[in-house]
């Protein structure tokens, strides 16, 4: 998977046990303690889903939610709401502030992660499929394979990362910058020349002969899947 899930949440404990199952189910992950602070940082990382506290030491995550909702950026972004509030009342106070599904506390990680495949799969079906495809091309993430017409392509494990990157969100443009976040999320010492490389091997793979190259170079901008 390569879904990005935020996450704005004051207490500690449940942070580090949440970000680190969902990091070993293949998300990549960011998170932050207050609500003020969540916001700035939410808009740099551009999740595909926000697990919000309603609880918060500043803002609530109802506030918070409603002041998403009005950004055009955040209007369709995911919401999941982890509270103690356990009230029918308080669900739909909740409910109606625009988050998509309520988790009361405790809860189980199997439980968080059936919620947020669910919400997923409504928003965005790619980034929790077992298999990608677009056009003529086709990915399998069980089995690591990739075909384009029926024919199998080769690719090295950063190519195959990468074209699963560019296949949860086709015709998206990236920039260098966020395909190191995704495609290196841990790694600080790749540099923008390295991602060239890659893209460039990528792109020899998958554009075969007789056929339309598939991923294309935005000047001044970055990369997408055509």
């Amino acid at each position: 998977m390569n879904g990005r899930i935020f996450i704005i949440e004051d207490e500690p404990s449940i942070i580090q046990l949440v970000q680190h199952n969902l990091e070993k189910n293949g998300f990549i992950v960011s998170s932050s303690f207050n609500g003020n602070d969540g916001l700035k940082e939410l808009k740099k990382f551009q999740p595909d889903l926000l697990l919000l506290d309603w609880m918060l030491p500043d803002l609530s995550g109802i506030e918070i939610c409603k002041s998403i909702r009005k950004d055009n950026s955040f209007k369709s972004l995911p919401v999941i709401m982890l509270t103690a509030k356990g009230e029918e009342e308080d669900k739909i106070k909740g409910l109606d502030s625009g988050v998509d599904d309520y988790l009361t506390k405790p809860f189980s990680f199997n439980e968080l992660m059936a919620r947020i495949k669910a919400v997923l799969r409504r928003s965005n079906p790619n980034i929790i499929s077992d298999s990608l495809e677009y056009e003529d091309l086709s990915l399998d993430r069980i089995e690591k394979r990739v075909f384009r017409d029926q024919q199998e392509i080769k690719l090295g494990p950063t190519e195959f990362r990468l074209l699963e990157f560019f296949l949860t969100n086709p015709k998206r443009v990236y920039s260098r910058d966020q395909i190191l976040e995704n495609v290196w999320p841990n790694n600080v010492n790749v540099e923008s020349r390295t991602i060239d490389v890659h893209i460039r091997r990528l792109r020899q793979s998958v554009n075969l002969k007789n056929k339309k190259e598939l991923i294309r170079t935005v000047r001044s901008s970055g990369y997408s899947l055509i």
